[in-house]
């Protein structure tokens, strides 16, 4: 059975939240052959479950799917979307599980006593929880490789083995072969939107603290955003609201005609590769053909944030202030790519963490500023295409790189406090790329809508 297409001929190959819930509501299909077919897929001995799950909750998801079904038959449906499988990142609490945040350091750890907020509320609205992805240890890499775990592949170019993209690596190739319809993640410098960007999906990241953090394990707390992956803006949407404790309501596309987007041209275009370079020109000339006011300017504020960063920003110092004593204990046990990370925090003085906080703020207000005559700002997801493990697994120094420029330019929209979305992009050869949404802080709703507008009518193929 191919990877996107369904148990049922009921469904699309590719099916949204809103497909899955109408077939759902009229007995095309249950729940029970949702799971079904799902724990089948991650069950292919030729396919990537092994790589994308750490954890599957396979008598829990069944169970879980037979309960939605018979509230459904009853007539009290939690939500339109339940019964829908779903996948959740390792960094975040389920009740009864170990959290072990792709990490052999947490594995002795306790059960947790509660789901996380987010796992709480996606229960609230039905969806099934079938298991744990995969993730970059601790969250802290762009590239989703993780020793201890392995490296689950993005579907471009698979027997290469092309990297998924992190830190929600397994939560990507999970939706991208249909082992679930959505996956719950994080986004601290793009880990939402990399994957999204590199498996081609839709990944969204929202204005930081817009959800709550509560039972996920932090990468930094400044940065850290609960986000999305799936196959939609409506669907990205439609979890946006229910991660947020709201109701999802009908996502409105914004019309593209006359929309002002700024293609900012500090930084986000540097080292960027050629298929990247035009799949993003043939997504803005679509745009502008179909009525959409296209800048190119500079942005002088994110030719200063790699300073900003120099000694490892909020990310190395926050989380060495999370590490600190588990490094002292258990260091050897650690990814060394991603504890060599972690302790550049140690370099940080208290003096420069109040400089850091002080000329992020400054920063965020200009962006804000420099951001108001537009909608929101279009910008490659990232300049690479998803790069070889191979050529990666050996090399310090490559993997260092290419990590870099993964996370760049999603890191510029975290740093200025936005929220943003990656939409697919098809490069030449089919080369997976993303075009990036980003709005001001608090802008959410709007950048929704406007994306919803943008993937209807300009990023058809």
């Amino acid at each position: 059975m191919p990877a996107s297409a369904s148990s049922s001929s009921s469904l699309p190959a590719r099916p949204t939240l809103a497909e899955i819930a109408a077939a759902l509501e009229t007995g095309r299909v249950t729940s029970r052959q949702l799971v079904e077919d799902c724990l089948a897929r991650i069950d292919d001995p030729q396919g990537e479950g092994p790589r994308a799950f750490s954890l599957v909750d396979r008598e829990g998801a069944l169970q879980a799917a037979d309960a939605q079904d018979a509230l459904r038959r009853a007539g009290a449906a939690l939500s339109p979307f339940a019964g829908i499988p779903i996948g959740v990142k390792d960094l975040f609490d389920i009740k009864g599980q170990v959290t072990t945040a792709g990490s052999k350091v947490l594995a002795g750890n306790a059960p947790a006593r509660a789901d996380a907020i987010t796992v709480a509320r996606l229960r609230r609205a039905g969806f099934v929880v079938i298991g744990r992805n995969t993730m970059t240890e601790f969250a802290y890499s762009g590239l989703g490789m993780n020793p201890h775990t392995g490296d689950p592949k993005a579907p471009f170019e698979r027997a290469v083995g092309r990297v998924s993209g992190g830190s929600t690596s397994g939560g990507a190739v999970a939706v991208a072969d249909g082992m679930v319809h959505a996956a719950l993640g994080t986004d601290t410098g793009g880990s939402c939107r990399i994957p999204a960007a590199f498996c081609g999906l839709t990944g969204y990241k929202p204005t930081a603290d817009r959800i709550s953090k509560d039972g996920a394990f932090p990468l930094s707390g400044t940065l850290d955003s609960i986000g999305s992956i799936a196959r939609s803006v409506a669907c990205c949407a439609a979890l946006d609201a229910i991660l947020a404790g709201a109701e999802p309501e009908a996502l409105a596309p914004r019309p593209v005609a006359g929309l002002r987007l700024l293609v900012p041209q500090t930084v986000a275009f540097d080292e960027i590769e050629d298929a990247v370079a035009a799949a993003f020109e043939a997504a803005l000339a679509r745009l502008e053909a179909a009525g959409a006011r296209i800048t190119r300017a500079p942005f002088p504020e994110f030719g200063e944030i790699a300073g900003l960063n120099a000694k490892g920003g909020f990310t190395a110092a926050e989380s060495f202030a999370v590490h600190r004593a588990l490094l002292a204990e258990k260091e050897a046990e650690y990814d060394p790519r991603v504890s060599v990370r972690i302790k550049r925090g140690a370099g940080q003085s208290a003096a420069d963490y109040l400089d850091l906080v002080a000329a992020r703020r400054d920063l965020v207000d200009r962006a804000r500023a420099r951001l108001a005559p537009y909608d929101a700002l279009a910008l490659p997801t990232t300049p690479i295409l998803p790069p070889r493990i191979a050529d990666l697994a050996s090399d310090d120094d490559a993997y260092g790189r290419v990590n870099l420029l993964a996370l760049r330019n999603p890191t510029l929209i975290n740093m200025i406090d936005g929220c943003a979305i990656s939409l697919p992009l098809n490069g030449p050869g089919g080369a997976p790329a993303g075009l990036m949404l980003a709005g001001v802080p608090g802008g959410d709703a709007a950048l929704l809508a406007l994306a919803a507008g943008v993937e209807a009518r300009a990023l058809a193929d």
